[in-house]
Parts: structure tokens; sequence; C-alpha cells
């Protein structure tokens, strides 16, 4: 047995022992193991090229980390301010700032957590009361449905359908009720690459004004706008004082595993993302927040790097799908790109992603776990290439290979 399947079977092992013992609170008993680590675990059983889950294969920036480890060598290492570093605190603003021309109070309006996955459980359980209703778009990242869960949330759901994944404008409108308390957008959307246009930001923007609704924005893939520029909500008029915008570090500079995130607020509105956050994490590391701080004062020139390093890979991806068989939908931000997998004659998406992984040795996700309906996304599966070129080649060719219609 090798390494990979050893592994696989000690954490097979360790679920089948945990499951037959474990008890969990109901409002949590619908949520399974993530697919992120089905797959990956998956992948390693097998073999696999992992285009499934979206961490780099790749290090960040050499100056980032050279922060990080002086500021451990200065001694930075004792708990730091709950809401923040206030050095990381200033450089999130002068960023938002630079990018949004929007400007923030870095001490009342910025709140540093573990990641951008804790600012959107602090910015739900601080802001959200058990019965609010909250509209999402599907498909979503999948913590959004587990956090309102938490929180007691009656989720309402509008699906983004290919091949553009518009926002179906009049289904929103007659979904907002009195008890609608917020809204939750992520742009660039993780997983269909979609960038809302200006114009759907306008209309949803006007709508949450007209009914006093909340949005939550979700802006980690900011950096990562190719086709068309990335327009943060809080930037449109009358929508600071009701928008919590959420970013994170990790993808800018494929630093995923430092969980350096922030939220930015109106002060009445961060009151209830710092009390949450102060209960579940109260600070972040401090020596990454130290060296955070560093990477968004980075120049200009990183962040141009970083675009055209993204689009080269997107397009050795793009075309490689294309080539195999795949209908490949526009993928204008994010490192990811969907497709419609039915032309391989596979029941579903998570069949599809199975075939995919024990025969062909490539990993994707499938769709649906992103979906309140599965139906919604079982024709669909993700890939993403925030990989090294040399990788995503070597998966192509695998699929050129080996993948066969059905």
């Amino acid at each position: 047995m090798n390494v990979g399947s050893f592994t696989y079977h000690v954490f097979a092992l360790f679920c089948y022992l945990l499951s037959s013992v474990c008890q969990v609170a109901k409002r949590l008993e619908k949520f399974k193991t993530t697919i992120f680590s089905q797959m990956s675990m998956l992948a390693i059983k097998h073999g696999a090229i992992n285009l499934g889950q979206g961490f780099p294969n790749f290090d960040g920036p050499e100056f980032v980390k050279e922060a990080a480890i002086q500021a451990i060598k200065d001694g930075k290492n004792q708990y730091a301010r709950g809401c923040g570093v206030p050095d990381l605190n200033s450089a999130i603003a002068e960023r938002f700032k630079k990018d949004t021309g929007v400007v923030v109070d870095p001490e009342k309006e910025v709140t540093v957590t573990s990641g951008c996955t804790e600012a959107i459980a602090a910015s739900m359980l601080g802001l959200i009361n058990p019965g609010d209703e909250v509209i999402l778009f599907a498909p979503f990242y999948d913590s959004y449905e587990a956090t309102l869960s938490m929180a007691g949330a009656k989720i309402k759901c509008i699906t983004l359908r290919p091949p553009d994944f518009a926002v179906p404008i009049d289904e929103l409108k007659s979904t907002i009720t009195k008890n609608t308390r917020a809204t939750l957008i992520n742009t660039p959307h993780n997983p269909t690459g979609k960038i809302f246009t200006r114009e759907e930001l306008n209309a949803i923007a006007s709508l949450c004004i007209e009914n006093d609704v909340l949005v939550f924005t979700d802006e980690v893939y900011d950096k990562l706008a190719f086709d068309m520029d990335h327009i943060s909500m809080a930037s449109l008029p009358g929508m600071f004082e009701r928008t919590v915008t959420l970013n994170s570090l990790g993808k800018t500079f494929s630093l995923t595993g430092w969980k350096i995130g922030w939220a930015i607020a109106p002060p009445h509105l961060t009151w209830g993302v710092r009390q949450a956050h102060s209960f579940l994490t109260f600070a972040t590391s401090t020596p990454m927040q130290w060296a955070a701080a560093a990477a968004l004062r980075a120049p200009d020139s990183y962040f141009a790097d970083l675009k055209s390093d993204y689009m080269a890979k997107r397009a050795i991806l793009v075309e490689g799908l294309k080539a195999v068989g795949f209908k490949v939908f526009p993928s204008c931000g994010t490192y990811f790109v969907v497709v419609d997998h039915t032309p391989f004659g596979l029941d579903n998406d998570v069949a599809f992603c199975e075939y995919l992984i024990k025969e062909v040795g490539v990993v994707a996700i499938p769709t649906s776990v992103f979906c309140l309906n599965p139906e919604d996304g079982k024709n669909l599966v993700r890939f993403t290439f925030c990989k090294d070129e040399k990788t995503l080649r070597a998966a192509v060719e695998r699929m050129k290979e080996r993948l066969l219609r059905k």
C-alpha cells in the first residue's frame, strides 16, 4: 500500500469511528464532511491531479514571508488587539480607498478576522437574528448556508443559471419581503467566475435601499477580475451604510493557510461583527497580521503581474477543457471555471467527478454541493486553475487520453 492510499484509509477509518459515536446540534446535522475534504482525500487515494480545491500549489511572494519571519523575530508573538493590529487595519483602509475611492476609519470600521470564512461567520452571527430572511445567490460558497444555519436564519435562494449566470432582478424583487434582513453577494463569484455588472449591482442596491435590506459582499477574488472591472457594492451611492465588505489575504497572495481576513463596515454594523468575532477567535495570528500589512502595501506591479499570470493559467485550462469536449462557460474572474459535463454521459455531477478521479486521475468539484436544490447544479462541475502551468497541462493531457464520451 502506498503512502497516499494508507493516508486515505486511515482518514476513512477515523471518519467511520467518529460517526459511530459523534453527536451534533440539529442546526448542523444536515452538514457532512465538506466536499473539498472528500475530494482531496480521493485525490490522494487515486493519485489524481487536484484541480478541485482552490489552493495554489505554489507559494506566496518572498517579501511577505520575510515580513512574517521578521515579525516573529521581533517578538510580535502574543495576542494581537482583538479587532486587528493597528498597522494592518490602516493598510486595509488604505487599500480599500485606493481600490474603491471609499474612505474608512481603520479603528472604527475595519475588523481583522481569521480568514474571510470567520469574517462571514462573525457577520452572520453578529448581525442576523433567528428567523431573519437572508437571500443567497446559488451556486454559493458552502460556508454561507452553514453559518446562516448557526444564526437561525431563514435562507431564501435565487439561482444564477448558465450561460452567463445573470442576476434575475425581477425574481429578486419578488423574493424580498418585510422579513428580509440581508442579501449576500459574492463577486467575483465562486464557483462560476461571474463578475456582477454595474447594472446588476445598481439594481440590487436600489432594492436594498427601498426595502431597508443589508448587504454582505464577499470580495476575496477582487484582484482576480480579468475581463471586466470589479465594483465594490460599498462604493455605490447610499450603500456603504448598509454594507459589510468581506475580504482576505489568501487568494491575492497565494497564502491561503495564513487565514488573514477582514470585514469593513460602518460603526453600527461593525459593532455586531466585533461582538461575534470576540467570542469566535478573539484575535488572529499576530506575526501574520504584520506581514499582511506589508503585503497590502505591495506596488501596483504586483497586482498587475498576478492578474497576467492567472490569465495565462486560465487560457491553458479553458482551451484544454474545450479540446477535451466540455462546454465551457466564461470565467471573468476568480481562479475557477465551470463546465457542462453532460457530453460524457454520466447521470449527474457527483457521478462524473467520481469517475473523473477514479478512471481519469483528475479532481473537479460537483457544483450541486453549492446549491440548496442539487438539481440546479447537477450538470455542472468546477475546475480550478490556481496551479502551476505544468500541473494544468498534465491534467488536460490526462483528460484527453482517458476521458471518453459515453
